[in-house]
């Protein structure tokens, strides 16, 4: 590629598509004990597994932004190597990464007027802001400008569907996505919601299923519904919140029922698991509308 793409820990790719694309990632943060963590370290493997489970001990996870300053020293760096820069952000209807790192974009790109510095808001998260990175390579891998790939994914990003589902409704109280009382009475009815990511970015429930099994199989139903067609031959991604079985269940079924060939799984990062939570299952995919 003849510019370099940016984007954040968010993101959830898996760190042998980051190493083989050479993206460049910006770590979001998040604490434990009063202790504070990068999401991703370039070289260094968090142990998700280990997260989860502080998680499922009753662990108190904050979050917070990437470092304003880490982000400024890795695009100045790569401007002052001539190189354009392109900045694909985690959603604005999520975080405010998008808005701290947009107004970084725009200072630099004012003291580098001979270099290009873009900037887009995905209104995705997780696997789907991973996705539209992984388009995003694919047309810059084949010829395509910086200014073409910015322009393909704004014209394309409110067809990336995400479809999630957790399996303890308490994180999500605790994130301020649902009120206590429902959290509590779906916990006693084994109630399991099933939610996407809509055009303005935010996180919605959509429907409301009994069963895990059940809200698994509705993530591929909303596939089937509105994936692109050939749906066959789309990358597809999926995320999880250690619960890998699952993971690989939702991966057979769309191959299964859909003919579907790649399948990337990855976990959900910690700044977005502290929120959503163990069991946390998410399937994206390119869609006639989100």
């Amino acid at each position: 590629m003849d510019f370099e793409i940016v984007t954040d820990s968010s993101s959830n790719l898996k760190e042998e598509m980051i190493d083989e694309f050479g993206l460049h990632i910006l770590p979001l943060t998040f604490m434990v004990d009063g202790e504070q963590y990068q999401s991703y370290l370039k070289g260094e493997h968090t142990d998700l597994k280990q997260f989860y489970t502080m998680m499922r001990e009753g662990k108190v996870i904050t979050t917070s932004l990437p470092s304003l300053a880490d982000s400024e020293a890795l695009m100045r760096g790569l401007l002052e190597q001539g190189r354009d820069v392109l900045y694909l952000g985690f959603s604005s209807g999520l975080s405010g990464t998008y808005e701290a790192i947009e107004l970084l974009t725009k200072q630099l790109a004012a003291e580098f007027p001979d270099r290009k510095v873009h900037a887009v808001d995905t209104l995705a998260a997780s696997g789907g802001q991973g996705l539209l990175v992984w388009h995003a390579v694919q047309r810059a891998r084949a010829g395509a400008s910086i200014d073409e790939v910015r322009d393909w994914v704004e014209a394309n990003k409110l067809h990336l569907a995400h479809w999630f589902t957790v399996d303890d409704l308490m994180f999500l109280f605790r994130g301020g996505r649902v009120s206590r009382t429902s959290a509590w009475a779906g916990t006693m009815l084994n109630i399991k919601p099933v939610m996407h990511v809509d055009d303005e970015g935010h996180l919605i429930p959509m429907e409301k299923v009994r069963g895990r099994k059940k809200s698994l199989n509705a993530l591929v139903d909303h596939m089937e519904k509105t994936g692109c067609a050939p749906i066959g031959e789309q990358m597809v991604f999926i995320t999880h919140g250690d619960c890998i079985e699952d993971a690989e269940y939702v991966a057979e079924q769309v191959k299964t029922r859909f003919g579907v060939k790649e399948v990337v799984i990855s976990y959900v990062d910690p700044v977005i698991g502290a929120h959503s939570g163990p069991g946390t299952m998410a399937l994206f995919f390119l869609a006639s509308e989100r």
